[in-house]
């Protein structure tokens, strides 16, 4: 009987493409994956790994293995979502991930919320970058994610994923408080055509969105300082050093010395919750997808 722990390392293994990849995402040591294809090499009687270079590589009966090994492993997801649906219960483990800024404006209240209604769920969360989580959760590290797109650039979105509306996120111009558009009610993007910007890192996903929206403007940006988190961004725009894109959610308090105006033509980030289709009946992903959109309400409100 193959046993079904070994066949998930050995899942893990397929879709990292490495020891330290699989323990990373199953969250154990490199040692202890190492230990379970050992044993499961003598359940089955056969080589599953073969060294390559530094590294090792599936053989061809690990690779077929690794395939039968995914469709279990399904399986087993499906059967424990019909149970918990026809339990009707919220318990077991749920692993979260969102991006930093709702991890900070969204999870508080809806950790709090899941915590105090449903004491016998175990839920983990972590940060991680909208495209970073949804392979994640294709993967089957994460349970669902908390991702966003941009009004005018959708993020790629693989097959046999469900997708929940959380809110619209409106996106407003940071700039230091002596700027010239700082008391204006609202403004364009094509005003700060001159200016010095802050954004993100050259080749992400909201720097590229970032650009190209610009453009569209007329606006030739200047990038002069990068900074991955929003409140870093914030922070060199209070000390003078640029303008920067600045969406509400997650975003107060503001830095001393920033005032903010929206855009004229509304600029929003769409956020949403993502999962597996197979964990779709699941009341503990029912449960989060709830509470996400009451704090999403909240928020919008």
């Amino acid at each position: 009987m193959l046993n079904l722990e070994r066949l998930r390392t050995l899942d893990a293994l397929a879709r990292h493409g490495s020891v330290s990849g699989a323990a990373a995402g199953l969250h154990v040591t490199t040692s202890a994956v190492s230990q379970q294809m050992a044993k499961l090499e003598r359940e089955v009687g056969q080589r599953l790994l073969a060294r390559n270079g530094r590294g090792v590589r599936l053989t061809d009966a690990g690779r077929l293995l690794a395939d039968h090994a995914t469709r279990i492993l399904s399986q087993v997801e499906l059967a424990q979502a019909d149970l918990e649906a026809q339990r009707g219960q919220v318990v077991g483990e749920l692993r979260l991930a969102a991006f930093p800024t709702a991890m900070r404006g969204l999870f508080p209240s809806v950790l709090g919320e899941l915590r105090a209604g449903h004491p016998a769920l175990r839920v983990s969360s972590r940060e991680l970058e909208p495209q970073f989580a949804i392979n994640a959760v294709v993967r089957g590290d994460i349970d669902l994610a908390v991702v966003m797109d941009w009004y005018n650039k959708p993020l790629p979105m693989p097959e046999g994923l469900v997708r929940a509306a959380v809110l619209d996120d409106p996106v407003d111009i940071a700039m230091p408080a002596g700027h010239p558009l700082a008391g204006r009610d609202e403004a364009d993007l094509a005003d700060f055509a001159d200016d010095e910007w802050v954004a993100w890192s050259e080749g992400e996903f909201c720097h590229e969105w970032l650009f190209s929206t610009l453009r569209a403007e007329g606006v030739e940006p200047l990038i002069t300082h990068r900074a991955q988190e929003h409140q870093t961004q914030l922070a060199l725009v209070a000390a003078g050093l640029g303008v920067c894109v600045a969406p509400r959610l997650g975003r107060d308090p503001l830095p001393e010395g920033v005032r903010t105006v929206p855009v004229r033509h509304r600029v929003t980030r769409h956020v949403y919750a993502v999962w597996r289709s197979d964990a779709d009946r699941r009341p503990s992903i029912k449960a989060v997808v709830a509470a996400l959109r009451r704090a999403g309400a909240t928020i919008a409100s």
